[in-house]
């Protein structure tokens, strides 16, 4: 009994009796009584009869349940149609109303049959069998619909009972439906929501961020999805109610009837309702969201918090880890240097802690719910900061007395040892006169003066000044400087004593002797430098200390006074030295650049996320803009820079540098050729926003076609550098294979500036590539006297020269007329339009030219063609001769 008490009632819906609302014996048209009450029709219906019970009760009773409680409490109208059928019909209508009718009834009409003996029959029963159907309501028989009309206006009757309401049961039927559908529609929904809300309101924060991503994530799509049901439902309500109002939207003569406008005001309800339990879940979901987020920031915090706290900690064991203060000068400085690393590298860290205390306090601010975890976080975070910055103060500051202390100590032993090469360089006979003795005593004085430069301050203060960082090494040092201070300065009193009495008296000039060296030049560690300033080193300054020659990298004893380094006193050491060192320099840099234009700009072209920046005219012209670039840069990175690094030892190995590698040179033929296609395309492409944007990538301060302008520069530095090796090295061993290393780059030079016209040859119907290798060209007057020509070509060649380009090739020769075009602005671009070709297997030549020696002459098939040509010089002349004529050698030579 209890479960069956606690089982849901749930009341009919439309859905339940579908198939029996179809049937439509009993409707509910919307119509009311002149005092409201509902009207339910029972239409004529040939198998009434055969209706079961259940279903007769189910539909009288759904339909009885859907006009207002108010509606419902005056009672119901029932009109029974049965004018087409029998009394029989009229009575077992009325028995079963009677029988099973659930509402309160009002009236009851009954159209009888229109047939006259059934009409009769009726009137004779109801008078029998009126009190069988037990109604205690009256029961109206009408003879026609107009009848009906004297109780019920017509517009509240449909169109079958002679009224003007517009009813269709299919439309009807279907608004039921939907309103039922919409209705548990919200249910459900409202129901969603609550358990979607409780489910929240129990859900523990996780401890970790990825934990809290996962459950933010899972909760923000479960709420997306809510809210799309949400929206689905709302979307349904409002094309419900859209559909229900269709017919005053339709027509503006129309009026909704009293139940249609109940099932508004249901759809409004229900719209409402969804409405404030939308609004209820999105407040609550505000809150739980904020707290997600909050989490979150708190576990973003927490985790980023203990990874810079362990990176703080390291640092600060780092630091701690530099205790020593140094015992010279070039250890403080590493340690300094250190010291400055150790800043750098924790520079990045303590502003990510500084940005992570400055978050927390943002976090705080914004009244995040974990304010007491956060806010001991950011003091540790600050704290650790300022420790660091403190200790590194104070390391700095330590450091850089001890700097300063070894800087004096130094300053003092080289003050010593100067003192003593002086003492040592004043040359013993220049002394005994007069004169000399002065100058030594000048000499002396000036030094002296520079004492207070380089001694150390009284050792009273200077023990007091630097009492913090003297330990018992350092301390022991100063003392021996000290001492040493001492020492020299008596020596330098004694040879002022000396000095003085020689310069006061005249005395008998001293012989001289030479002393014997006393060792022998012996090798040792290369780090021994000699003191700034020294030419010439004497074993008596340094009591035949070994010194380091800086041409052998090695050490030697130098004699007493007379032998001077003869290596390093070579004018020719510092010159090469210097030319090859600039020249490794700029190879670098020529390499490294080269590199980052194929790394930042040629390999950028196949950048899939650069694509839509690149033109399309530069679509698939890589090898178009940068020529064969890559293989220059391959040349020069694993040959040519490695070859002239190792001529620093050995200068004079350049020029075979040069000399091995003479074929390998010849790709920059190859580049400069591709050159003008380059430029034309970078001048159509070059504002595009893809070198923009490599560009900004390499902070370039130059665009791209400045570093293309590099291997054509860079050919020709070579050709300055061998020049200046020249000149530093004449009459040298190695001068001929410089010279012959100058003459191969000028050669290539030649070539590719040769290549660089043959290129704009136009009109020229053969292959140039088959006419043989381009010995000359060059620019010439030309004459032309043809004996089968015209008399008027004859008097014009004899009097008018004309401008003729020649192009020398061993195959032929070429007669171009050179021209000059703008190209879209920029400089002039000459091209070479051919005219004619002379074969060099038919021509002959005359050397000399009657009246002008800067003229000769080619002529063809045995002078029938004669072309006069006049070079800018003779010696430009001479040098087409030669060429000509080692052409026709060569011929003739094959032929034999």
């Amino acid at each position: 009994t209890d479960e069956i008490m606690q089982q849901e009632i749930r009341p009919l819906v439309a859905v339940d009796i579908i198939e029996q609302l179809h049937r439509q014996f009993a409707i509910l048209s919307g119509g009311r009584g002149k005092d409201g009450a509902p009207i339910i029709t029972f239409p004529e219906c040939a198998g009434f009869s055969d209706i079961p019970d259940e279903d007769f009760l189910n539909v009288v009773t759904y339909l009885t349940s859907i006009p207002s409680l108010e509606a419902a409490s005056i009672g119901f109208i029932i009109i029974i149609d049965r004018r087409r059928d029998k009394w029989s019909a009229v009575k077992a209508s009325l028995t079963r109303i009677a029988g099973a009718f659930p509402g309160n009834l009002q009236l009851v009409f009954v159209l009888r049959p229109s047939r006259f003996i059934q009409r009769t029959i009726a009137d004779i029963g109801i008078k029998l069998y009126r009190d069988d159907f037990k109604m205690k309501v009256p029961i109206i028989m009408l003879n026609s619909v107009s009848d009906l009309h004297g109780y019920i206006d017509k517009s509240q009757l449909t169109r079958e009972l002679g009224g003007t309401l517009e009813y269709g049961h299919s439309q009807w039927i279907h608004h039921r439906t939907a309103i039922e559908n919409f209705a548990m529609t919200v249910k459900t929904t409202a129901q969603m929501l609550q358990t979607f809300g409780t489910d929240l309101a129990e859900t523990e924060l996780p401890n970790d961020v990825q934990c809290t991503e996962e459950l933010l994530s899972a909760h923000t799509d479960h709420h997306s999805k809510l809210k799309d049901e949400l929206k689905l439902a709302v979307k349904q309500g409002a094309t419900l109610l859209t559909c229900i109002r269709e017919p005053v939207t339709r027509s503006a003569n129309c009026k909704l009837s009293p139940d249609e406008l109940e099932n508004v005001a249901t759809v409004e309800r229900l719209l409402a309702q969804l409405d404030e339990t939308e609004k209820a879940f999105d407040q609550f979901w505000t809150k739980h969201h904020l707290k997600l987020e909050q989490c979150l920031q708190l576990r973003h915090f927490e985790h980023d918090f203990r990874e810079v706290k362990l990176v703080l900690d390291n640092l600060m064991e780092a630091q701690a880890s530099f205790a020593d203060i140094g015992d010279s000068v070039t250890r403080v400085e590493n340690f300094l240097k250190e010291q400055k690393q150790l800043e750098e590298k924790g520079q990045e860290p303590l502003e990510k802690a500084q940005s992570l205390a400055l978050h927390g306090e943002q976090l705080i601010q914004n009244n995040h719910y974990a304010v007491d975890s956060i806010r001991p976080k950011c003091v540790e975070l600050r704290r650790i900061c300022d420790d660091f910055t403190n200790e590194t103060k104070k390391k700095y500051n330590i450091l850089g007395k001890s700097l300063e202390l070894h800087k004096q100590l130094d300053k003092a032993s080289q003050w010593c040892e100067a003192g003593i090469y002086l003492l040592a360089s004043q040359a013993v006979d220049k002394c005994q006169s007069q004169e000399g003795a002065e100058t030594a005593l000048v000499e002396i004085e000036k030094f002296l003066m520079t004492a207070k430069e380089h001694q150390l301050s009284n050792p009273k203060e200077f023990y007091n000044q630097f009492d913090m960082i003297l330990t018992p090494e350092i301390k022991a040092n100063a003392q021996r400087i000290l001492q040493k201070l001492e020492d020299v300065q008596e020596m330098f009193d004694k040879r002022q004593v000396s000095l003085k009495k020689l310069a006061a008296k005249q005395t008998r000039p001293v012989q001289p002797v030479a002393p014997h060296p006393e060792s022998s030049p012996k090798r040792g560690s290369p780090k021994t430098t000699r003191p700034a300033g020294v030419g010439t080193y004497h074993a008596a300054a340094f009591k035949h200390t070994p010194v380091f020659c800086p041409y052998e990298e090695t050490l030697c004893v130098c004699v007493l006074s007379a032998a001077v380094c003869k290596h390093y006193n070579s004018p020719s050491f510092f010159s090469f030295s210097h030319i090859i060192n600039e020249l490794i320099e700029t190879e670098r840099v020529y390499v490294e650049e080269l590199q980052s234009i194929i790394e930042g700009y040629a390999s950028e072209m196949d950048n899939p996320n650069l694509v839509h920046l690149i033109p399309s005219a530069l679509q698939n012209k890589k090898d178009v803009l940068f020529g064969n670039l890559p293989e220059i840069y391959e040349f020069h990175n694993r040959h040519v820079l490695t070859e002239i690094e190792n001529c620093i030892e050995n200068p004079e190995l350049l020029a075979r540098c040069f000399l091995k590698r003479k074929e390998d040179l010849q790709i920059y033929e190859k580049y400069c050729q591709n050159k003008p296609r380059s430029e034309a395309l970078w001048r159509q492409c070059g504002d595009s926003s893809f070198f923009q944007e490599c560009q900004r990538k390499l902070d370039h301060k130059l665009s791209l076609d400045a570093y293309l302008l590099k291997p054509v520069q860079r050919i020709t530095k070579y050709q300055l550098i061998l020049k200046e090796m020249l000149k530093c090295s004449k009459n040298s061993e190695g001068t001929a294979e410089l010279e012959e290393a100058l003459a191969t780059v000028l050669d290539i030079i030649k070539s590719v500036n040769d290549s660089m016209h043959q290129i704009a040859i136009t009109g020229y119907e053969g292959d140039v590539s088959e006419l043989g290798k381009l010995l000359m060209q060059g620019s010439f007057n030309v004459w032309t006297d043809h004996k089968k020509g015209h008399n008027k070509v004859k008097d014009l060649a004899r009097f008018k020269p004309m401008q003729r380009h020649l192009f020398l090739y061993t195959k032929m020769l070429l007669f171009c007329k050179k021209r000059e075009e703008n190209t879209d602005g920029h400089e002039k671009t000459a091209s070479y339009s051919f005219k004619n070709s002379l074969k060099m297997s038919t021509v002959g030549i005359t050397e000399n030219v009657k009246g002008d020696n800067k003229k000769f002459e080619i002529w063809y098939n045995g002078r029938e063609e004669v072309y006069i040509i006049q070079a800018s010089s003779v010696e430009l002349k001479n040098t087409w001769i030669s060429e000509i004529r080692k052409v026709l050698t060569g011929q003739l030579e094959a032929c034999r």
